[in-house]
């Protein structure tokens, strides 16, 4: 049973904002502050059965081609191309990433254009000149002498300027018209450039599918500044940056007015539409305040000034209770859950779960389930997996596919147990 630590109920009102999600949307109006879910109970009984596919060396995420085999990409800069078997290809071509801390090669999604350009898309922490930053590339997936490799990988954004600092975000999420891409860009552990509306830091992104500012953003036709602010992050003590240390000329113009989706994000590792078209973002908080956001376009989620945690030397955030110029969660979890990995049911294999979304509990050790009402939230079941939860993706077979972290991390299958 679900006991959450803050009795309440989160109320959004909300038109769905079409297939291409380019209408601006009537802005959410919550009756009730959102609830609090981190101190859930974990359900006794699993209501599936887990079968180990495949291991992996620090597994990040995966993407299903057709026929059922999959791409995993690994963090220190491996890809795979999976059968649902368990058989493994390493596949050649893949850029050479920075693999530090949460750094690497992150995430990977098959392009909706895939069954005819076999096209797919990947980030990761790109090397360079003053330190790393997030990049978006896109391949086709080919074969040379048998082998699975990518062709012609060109980045087709990047984040400047590069630094030090982790939370890259990365994630990847396709408009339900399969037209655009909204990609996920983490705060660095700069704090401040994530309101900053020249930097692309702290934001999501709406592109085109080859990493064009997509027509009809909040800020489309906008350029920013050419010359812009540097945080460098602080040394572990949790606090803001609030001054920068340095300024770095980018190249002109700077898109990122025009590029932005929503901002004031911390670091996403979730990124998914429901079936109404609405956009839903899972994002960790700091100590404490881990959120499920409803993203709408031109708003702000509020990092750094507000959050429902505290900083990691102690030192409190501001609350977004009443701070109506930011958009609260709709639901969070405090202590955290660290979640990773976030998807919609849709399948057969579990009907009574079609409609709820899942997502991967790292410190949680974790799966969770929730369900909706419209577009009002609730943690509805928790799972203990034993072992940190980096991903979670619906198959086409119906089946739960989710992907440990860490050296040794399983492909697991997850089935009624009625069988399948």
């Amino acid at each position: 049973m679900l006991r959450p630590t803050l009795i309440g109920l989160a109320l959004v009102s909300l038109a769905g904002c079409g297939s291409s999600a380019t209408t601006a949307t009537p802005e959410a109006q919550r009756v009730a502050p959102p609830v609090n879910y981190g101190g859930s109970t974990p359900a006794k009984v699993k209501p599936f059965k887990a079968t180990s596919v495949a291991t992996f060396d620090t597994p990040w995420a995966l993407t299903f081609l057709p026929a059922g085999a999959m791409l995993v990409t690994e963090k220190p800069g491996n890809l795979w191309l999976v059968q649902a078997t368990g058989t493994k290809t390493e596949v050649g071509g893949v850029p050479a990433v920075h693999a530090e801390g949460q750094g690497g090669l992150l995430f990977v999604a098959a392009a909706p254009t895939f069954g005819q350009d076999r096209h797919v898309y990947l980030t990761y922490s790109e090397p360079g000149e003053g330190g790393d930053g997030l990049a978006l590339a896109r391949a086709t997936l080919g074969t040379v002498a048998g082998k699975p490799v990518l062709q012609g990988l060109q980045v087709i954004w990047r984040q400047l300027p590069r630094g030090a600092g982790g939370q890259f975000g990365g994630y990847i999420a396709f408009s339900p018209d399969g037209q655009y891409l909204f990609l996920t860009s983490g705060e660095r552990q700069r704090f401040s450039p994530a309101q900053d509306p020249d930097q692309a830091l702290g934001k999501i992104l709406r592109l085109t599918l080859d990493g064009k500012p997509a027509p009809g953003n909040p800020g489309a036709g906008k350029t920013g500044r050419t010359t812009i602010p540097v945080f460098d992050p602080p040394a572990n003590t949790g606090s803001v940056a609030t001054a920068p240390t340095h300024n770095m000329t980018i190249p002109a113009p700077n898109l990122t007015p025009a590029e932005t989706w929503s901002t004031g994000h911390r670091n996403a590792y979730g990124l998914a539409f429901d079936a109404q078209g609405h956009l839903w973002e899972i994002e960790m908080g700091p100590q404490g305040g881990d959120e499920l956001n409803l993203i709408e376009p031109g708003k702000n989620y509020g990092w750094p000034i507000v959050s429902y945690g505290k900083n990691y030397d102690d030192t409190p955030i501001t609350s977004p209770a009443g701070r109506r110029e930011f958009q609260e969660p709709a639901l969070y979890w405090n202590p955290v859950i660290a979640p990773a990995g976030f998807t919609f049911y849709s399948g057969n294999m579990f009907p009574q779960w079609r409609g709820s979304a899942f997502v991967g509990g790292l410190a949680s050790t974790a799966l969770i389930r929730i369900a909706f009402d419209g577009t009002t939230p609730r943690e509805a079941e928790r799972w203990d997996m034993g072992a940190r939860i980096r991903a979670v993706m619906t198959g086409p077979d119906g089946a739960l596919w989710i992907l440990e972290d860490g050296t040794g991390g399983r492909l697991l299958r997850l089935t009624t147990t009625r069988g399948a």
